[in-house]
């Protein structure tokens, strides 16, 4: 069984009792957290998709860690100007584990 969720802009492949690193959700480490903005969703061949949620089934997901992934340099110049930017970015995420589909 899996699911294609949404969450956070981006759409993700989901099975039960799998991790996966989703964009921040406001949530507390240890929360239950319901994804209900399921695309598509698979039980043993019977595929459902949604228009464009599929309607009555939900994800549940543990929430396990929130932290930030590793920093990206991002450098700009303008080449002969003498111009020069140098910033950093850390992406914050929420990793997450699959409880049950459904």
């Amino acid at each position: 069984m899996y699911a294609i969720v949404s969450t956070g802009g981006k759409q993700y492949k989901v099975e039960p009792n799998k991790y996966f690193k989703a964009e921040k959700i406001k949530a507390n480490v240890g929360d239950t957290v319901e994804l209900d903005c399921l695309l598509v969703c698979d039980d043993d061949g019977n595929v459902t998709t949604g228009t464009p949620f599929v309607a009555g089934v939900k994800a549940k997901a543990e929430v396990l860690e929130q932290g930030k992934e590793k920093k990206i340099v991002v450098f700009k110049y303008k080449a002969k100007k003498n111009e020069r930017h140098r910033q950093g970015h850390r992406q914050p995420y929420t990793k997450l584990k699959v409880v049950s589909i459904g």
